[in-house]
């Protein structure tokens, strides 16, 4: 029988990405299969692997192929960075609506926290996040743009209606902890669901940013849904984003997940500050024993792979779970914890990166 794309990427399938259970086929680094007779061409993109990863992946991705009955040879090479980016890798920033000017104009900095899937704890990021940047000095804001899940209300302690000012006819944003907050969850019953379309989703976030009085902020914190969508890329072309943090655990369906965030971001143009490693590890209370429940190091291996920033990991414990049910986040409530002090550093890291960007030219 002759050999098909199939029996080749089988073999491919067999290859694992080193440091990671999942294969080279789903990681979709393969490119360009070419088989004729017996001979097989194949490139692949190891998009920022290291070169001692990259010399791997062509080693065992020959071996692999040449195993298959009916191959006579096998020729792998690398695709090379203006290629990659022809073919729509992450690094290709691609063209979108200039931002809207009038929108957050006393607004320093912008920054998404976003995943690829829910469960991650995205929104416990975001609002630790918020507290440490406002606990260390800056004027901080925290928009949850999660429509169908807004829980900031809840992780923040407000159940109030937010009311109008009467001079700007602008929303009043609440502020607890130091943060000036605002969502849709403000607006809506409390176990009521939201069950809206694409434009309405895009209509309700453009409401957040330009019918809220944010004031003067040095950062604006925005909760984004998980996943890919129509509130992530509203965002990206109103305003002019400064980064995105990307959360993630360390097991492999977050972990590919991530990476589709990262590639979203980078493929508008928006730097990505780096990948925050949640729910890394428990650390038992009464004997101190650490437990790796989702495996261990995922976001760091995986921001080494996509060439970004590892920003930290944060234990899972549930003082985080207990402070963000009680309206006080666990930076609030108290700061001086291991899980605190990973907030608070990640909260450096990331002030840090937004004053190095606003220093580059634009």
């Amino acid at each position: 029988m002759p050999l098909t794309d199939r029996d080749v990427l089988t073999a491919l399938g067999r290859v694992k990405y080193p440091g990671y259970t999942r294969d080279i086929v789903s990681f979709g680094i393969v490119r360009d299969l070419d088989i004729d007779g017996g001979r097989v061409r194949f490139r692949i993109d190891p998009r920022a692997a290291s070169p001692e990863t990259t010399s791997r992946l062509l080693e065992d991705a020959r071996k692999a192929v040449l195993g298959v009955p009916g191959v006579v040879s096998v020729e792998a090479a690398l695709v090379p960075p203006a290629a990659a980016s022809r073919g729509g890798s992450p690094g290709r920033a691609q063209a979108v609506p200039a931002p809207d000017d009038t929108l957050l104009t006393e607004v320093g900095s912008v920054v998404a926290v976003a995943s690829g899937k829910g469960g991650v704890g995205k929104s416990t990021v975001a609002v630790n996040l918020a507290v440490a940047l406002a606990r260390h000095g800056a004027a901080v804001g925290l928009m949850d743009a999660d429509i169908y899940g807004p829980s900031i209300p809840l992780m923040m302690g407000v159940r109030d209606r937010p009311v109008l000012d009467a001079a700007t006819k602008q929303i009043v944003p609440f502020e607890r902890h130091g943060v000036r907050l605002m969502s849709l969850g403000f607006f809506v019953e409390r176990d009521s669901a939201i069950i809206w379309r694409g434009p309405m989703v895009i209509k309700a976030v453009v409401e957040l940013l330009r019918d809220v009085s944010w004031g003067q902020l040095d950062v604006l914190v925005v909760d984004m849904p998980p996943g890919t969508g129509d509130a992530q890329l509203t965002l990206s072309q109103k305003v002019r984003l400064a980064g995105a943090v990307i959360v993630t655990t360390p097991q492999d369906v977050a972990l590919a997940d991530a990476a589709r965030g990262v590639a979203m971001f980078r493929k508008v143009g928006v730097p990505v500050l780096g990948i925050v490693e949640n729910m890394s590890y428990f650390a038992c209370p009464h004997c101190g024993g650490r437990t790796e429940i989702f495996g261990h190091g995922g976001g760091s291996a995986e921001a080494d792979r996509l060439g970004v920033p590892f920003l930290g990991e944060v234990p899972l414990d549930p003082a985080v779970r207990d402070a963000g049910d009680r309206g006080v986040p666990i930076v609030a409530a108290d700061p001086s914890s291991p899980q605190s002090e990973a907030f608070t550093r990640i909260a450096e890291t990331v002030a840090r990166k937004l004053r190095e960007g606003a220093s580059q030219p634009r």
